[in-house]
């Protein structure tokens, strides 16, 4: 018998996910107490629109200063704008399909021929029923630079609103995510 590798998202699909996908940092991806910290929540709907209760988000982001924590940033790497920041946050979804991430809002980045995204976070989604994860954007809806992002634009104008993130309190933004149905998030392929 040879030796298996760990436990990846794929397998464990459904109410296991927290069971091998645990992340010392959760939800946090800057520390406790970081100035300018905001909440981006939401709830994740299935099909027939009922919260997922046994679902996973996982979001992956730029600093600020547009730059990500890694070395494999094309630019080359650099210290975090901020102190501690991680780039990275994973959270269950608890009983009612509420999720909640905890950032700074990330810069804008360098695209395509000169092109410049709008600040985003990407985001990962786990659920039962999924065989694989399926990958979204969250765009900020007080942020003007959305109307020449390349990628946003990419989706039908009627669409867009299933990827923007409202403002829903002083630094708190609210999106539910939808795995189908008539409110189906746009999801991209990875």
């Amino acid at each position: 018998m040879t030796d298996r590798p760990g436990l990846t998202p794929s397998q464990t699909v459904g109410p296991y996910l927290s069971l091998g996908l645990t992340w010392p940092e959760g939800a946090d991806v800057v520390p406790a107490g970081t100035p300018d910290t905001i909440r981006i929540s939401g709830v994740l709907h299935d099909g027939a629109g009922s919260p997922i209760p046994d679902g996973m988000i996982e979001t992956w982001q730029a600093d600020p200063a547009g730059r990500f924590a890694h070395p494999d940033d094309p630019r080359g790497a650099a210290e975090p704008s901020v102190p501690g920041f991680l780039g990275f946050g994973r959270c269950n979804t608890d009983p009612e399909g509420r999720w909640e991430i905890r950032t700074v809002r990330p810069g804008p980045l360098p695209a395509e021929d000169g092109a410049v995204e709008a600040p985003h976070l990407d985001v990962s989604v786990f659920a039962r029923g999924l065989l694989d994860r399926v990958v979204t954007r969250i765009y900020f809806a007080d942020d003007p630079a959305n109307e020449a992002d390349p990628v946003l634009n990419s989706v039908p104008a009627e669409r867009r609103d299933t990827l923007v993130a409202q403002k829903d309190g002083e630094g708190v933004y609210r999106l539910d995510i939808h795995l189908q149905g008539p409110h189906e998030t746009v999801f991209f392929t990875v």
